[in-house]
C-alpha cells in the first residue's frame, strides 16, 4: 500500500495519462491488468493506486517502489515495453514523473 508521509525511504512515481472518453475505460482496463499481471510482481514495488477525473480525460496512477532503480529496472523489461507500446495506443501521452514525499498531512 503507498506510504504519502515525508521522508519515507521510497520511491514515489506519479503517471498522467491524457485520454478521451471514449478510451478511458479501456485504458484503466489496460493498466489494471499491467499492475495486476505484471508490475505488482516486480521487485521493489510497494503499492500503487489509479485514479480517473470526472471527464474521463486524465488517468493519474501513484506508485511506490523501495528505490529508484526498481522503477526505472521495470520500465526496461521487454513485457513493460511491450505494454507500453499498446498503453501509448490508447492515450494522446502519458509520462512519469519522480517525486520525493515533501510534505503530508496529518502527519
Amino acid at each position: 500500500m503507498p506510504q504519502i508521509k515525508a521522508n519515507a525511504a521510497l520511491q514515489t512515481v506519479i503517471t498522467t495519462f491524457e485520454c478521451s472518453p471514449g478510451t478511458c475505460q479501456d485504458l484503466l482496463d489496460l493498466l489494471t491488468q499491467a499492475y495486476a499481471d505484471f508490475i505488482s510482481k516486480q521487485p521493489g514495488f510497494t503499492g500503487a493506486g489509479l485514479h480517473v477525473n470526472d471527464a474521463e480525460t486524465r488517468i493519474a496512477n501513484y506508485s511506490q517502489w523501495a528505490t529508484r532503480d526498481d522503477f526505472k529496472a521495470m520500465l526496461r523489461t521487454d513485457e513493460m515495453r511491450r505494454r507500453n507500446r499498446e498503453i501509448a495506443k490508447l492515450c494522446t501521452r502519458f509520462e512519469p514523473v519522480m517525486y520525493e514525499v515533501a510534505a503530508a498531512f496529518p502527519e
